[in-house]
């Protein structure tokens, strides 16, 4: 009985891996981007214990662009097997780009893969690669998870 519950409880703490579903997970940090640092923020919601999607934001240290989108990740740790204190995922990106400098607004379509490491059960670091919002190429900031 002792073995039952222990891996029952085993097996619902790696269900929650990286977010879980229901969990929401919220990140900021500067954009690497050839023409500025871009500003980001965003949330992630699990929607399956693999799967995160939300909102996210965007703005150049000018304010010449701004982004606002969602976007979808695929988080592999169940099927790798990681542990919850590492995050590595992939997704798509999608949102409208607008311009205050004169430049063509419009709708831009994405690639991400990133990683996290949490150094607490709510803080971590990210960095990320891919884009397509016109604001990034990259990112690198923090998570909180809630």
């Amino acid at each position: 009985m002792v073995l039952v519950t222990a891996f029952a409880g085993a097996t619902e703490v790696w269900a929650q891996s990286p977010i879980g579903r229901n969990g929401r997970q919220f990140n900021a940090g500067v954009g690497l981007y050839s023409r500025s640092f871009p500003l980001y923020a965003g949330m992630d919601f699990g929607i399956h214990q693999d799967i995160t999607a939300g909102p996210e934001f965007g703005v150049d240290l000018d304010i010449n662009r701004i982004y606002v989108g969602g976007r979808g990740d695929y988080h592999f740790n169940t099927l790798l097997g990681i542990p919850r204190d590492w995050d590595f995922y992939a997704g798509l990106n999608l949102g409208v780009v607008g311009f205050t400098d004169g430049g063509t607004s419009g709708l831009n379509l994405g690639l991400q893969i990133g990683g996290r490491y949490y150094w607490s059960t709510d803080w971590g670091v990210n960095l990320e690669f891919g884009g397509g919002n016109n604001l990034s190429g990259g990112r690198i900031g923090v998570s909180r998870r809630f």
